[in-house]
């Protein structure tokens, strides 16, 4: 629970979210199980030679299509590419008018293990929101490391409340 304070009218608002955490890979429905699964195949994909970091990102279309995405890192780190917003525009490029249905993101490494569920950076947070803006309609996000518990959110509106989106421009 967030809480927000508007200091010019002096009053409180309470601001909820939620998500289901599932103990294991093993919990999910056997669709949510195969598009993990699908990450977690993606993370092979991953080009991260400076922080060994891998992560892969599985995106269900509308069309059942799955497309998928993994890190690409460069010496100059700015430079490099998260697999979420990889997935997202490598889907929207081919599939230009194609809604998401859901994404599934796996992370690992290989200086320690990852027990525990890796969400999305504030970017590719941003760049899902503007996915969900584009279509209309929300999308399930599904995360995890590369064992334990697994997140699932049915919007990104629940990773990111009070979200910037065209509406303010």
């Amino acid at each position: 629970m967030t809480a927000f304070f508007d200091y010019n009218l002096m009053r409180k608002i309470e601001i909820s979210t939620s998500a289901t955490i599932f103990d294991s890979l093993a919990e999910l429905s056997k669709d949510d199980q195969l598009l993990m699964q699908k990450a977690i195949e993606a993370k092979n994909t991953s080009y991260a030679p400076y922080s060994q970091f891998h992560v892969g990102a599985a995106v269900l279309l509308e069309n059942d299509v799955i497309v998928l995405g993994s890190n690409q890192e460069n010496a100059a780190y700015p430079s490099g590419m998260c697999a979420e917003r990889v997935a997202v525009w490598k889907a929207s490029s081919q599939y230009p008018n194609t809604s998401i249905l859901k994404i599934a993101i796996s992370a690992s490494s290989k200086h320690t293990k990852v027990d525990k569920p890796v969400g999305p950076c504030g970017a590719c947070r941003q760049t899902l929101l503007e996915y969900e803006v584009k279509q209309q309609q929300p999308f399930a996000l599904l995360f995890m490391g590369e064992t334990g518990a697994v997140v699932k959110t049915n919007s990104l509106v629940d990773l990111l409340p009070f979200s910037f989106d065209k509406s303010f421009l």
